[in-house]
């Protein structure tokens, strides 16, 4: 090889080395300012139509993921809701299909069995994430949950049950739980007796187990049930199958028993049968908790509680439907009892 041949090589040589050494710019495609593109899977154990918690649950996490997006101008978060129906057996194939998919940086739901299935589901698909409502899982890095304190819930409407039951002369008070599960049984149970112990020791409670969530035949048969025992206030903790019990009330007649209403408003369903409504915030709680995950603030491991104070829990007094279902001194009670929760004279762990 003559002199100017090699001299051309190196000089070829020379130019593609510089080439490579020049810095890198971004992507005309991906500028470095764009909003990260992010989806999230609503996962509902059940379906949404007809499960108002559930409801409040997608409104929650699409009012945050939409907020996003305005500010981003344009849509980075994307948000889809999956219903997985009611058999229970089925949710962990349904949760691992999601996870195996690869499709989603976040998977959302709420209900007491899901973190046991999220953390099974991550120890095949461990990038997954998951926020998790109304549960309870420490420590798991991929695994973030906010559970509610249903001592003060439930301890809420049995103060109310009790008041109402002194005024009406005497009687029972009952529950009715959809199925039994460790916090129907060893919080939402024992916090309803403590509040209806509270108003009168010596107050009897009746508690029956529909066996699901959906059945209001069953449900209005337990109800009746009840009814024909003494009791006067029925707490209902039965998802779509507390209708049942409502019918069952209102075919007693008005001075026979009344409702209190679970995680919802439910004044509404048949006034004046429904004397209380202890309720959740869910779509404050997913709005509140999605926010913090697109700022990458959501803390992964950790296990918070959230009750009166914080928001997230509570009992509807500025209904008009409740100042006419109950008497004025009823009421009157009822709020001296919650201004003591609200101050924390009264406190109630869960």
């Amino acid at each position: 090889m003559n002199t100017y041949k090699k001299m051309a090589i190196i000089l070829i040589a020379m130019t593609l080395v510089l080439a490579n050494c020049k810095p890198r710019q971004p992507s005309k495609a991906q500028p470095a300012s764009q909003p990260r593109s992010v989806s999230i899977a609503v996962f509902i154990p059940g379906a949404a139509s007809g499960s108002p918690i559930y409801e409040m649950l997608a409104v929650g996490v699409k009012q945050a993921a939409d907020e996003y997006n305005a500010a981003s101008a344009g849509q980075p978060v994307a948000v889809q809701v999956i219903e997985a129906g009611y058999n229970q057996a089925e949710w962990e194939a349904k949760l691992t299909a999601l996870a195996a998919s690869g499709n989603y940086d976040l998977i959302v739901s709420s209900n007491p069995s899901l973190p046991e299935l999220a953390r099974t589901v991550r120890t095949k698909f461990p990038s997954q994430r998951f926020l998790l409502l109304d549960g309870e899982l420490s420590g798991d890095p991929g695994i973030y949950t906010l559970r509610y304190n249903q001592r003060e819930q439930a301890y809420m409407a049995g103060y109310l049950a009790a008041l109402f039951i002194v005024e009406a002369g005497g009687g029972k008070a009952g529950l009715i739980a959809g199925q039994e599960y460790p916090a129907m049984l060893q919080t939402i149970l024992p916090g309803y007796r403590e509040g209806a112990g509270a108003v009168d020791p010596g107050i009897e409670i009746d508690f029956r187990v529909a066996g699901n969530w959906y059945d209001a035949a069953k449900c209005a048969e337990l109800a009746a049930g009840m009814i024909k025992a003494g009791v006067r206030v029925i707490l209902c903790v039965a998802g779509g199958a507390n209708e049942g019990a409502v019918q069952a009330a209102v075919e007693a007649g008005p001075d026979a028993a009344r409702i209190i209403w679970f995680d919802t408003n439910g004044y509404a369903v048949r006034p004046p049968y429904i004397i209380g409504s202890c309720v959740i915030r869910q779509d404050k709680a997913a709005y509140s908790k999605i926010k913090l995950f697109l700022e990458d603030a959501l803390p992964f491991g950790r296990a918070e509680l959230a009750g009166l104070r914080d928001g997230y829990v509570d009992f509807v007094e500025d209904d008009p439907l409740y100042v006419t279902a109950v008497s004025a001194s009823v009421r009157e009670k009822q709020g001296g009892m919650l201004r003591r929760l609200r101050s924390r004279e009264l406190v109630l762990e869960d």
